[in-house]
């Protein structure tokens, strides 16, 4: 993710970067700057791919409630 990049990355490019990253700090061979860079990096990414998989949870609640409008057992994780 660059700063010339403005434009959000999708769940998937989120999730690739972020391998990424993980990948360059186990190798652990850049200075400690970079190092700090890529993990605030991975940080605003994990923080991204949580917030979309929350708004695709909320969806799919909408998509699961009955037809009455009332939430059904699925919502919950089954749970009543």
């Amino acid at each position: 993710m660059s700063d010339t990049n403005k434009t959000t990355p999708s769940f998937e490019q989120a999730l690739a970067r972020l391998e990424e990253i993980v990948r360059a700090l186990e190798v652990g061979q850049a200075p400690l700057d970079g190092s700090l860079s890529l993990f605030e990096e991975g940080i605003s990414l994990v923080k991204l791919c949580n917030r979309q998989l929350d708004e695709a949870e909320q969806k799919i609640k909408i998509l699961q409630a009955a037809p009455d409008g009332s939430m059904t057992e699925a919502d919950f994780g089954g749970k009543a």
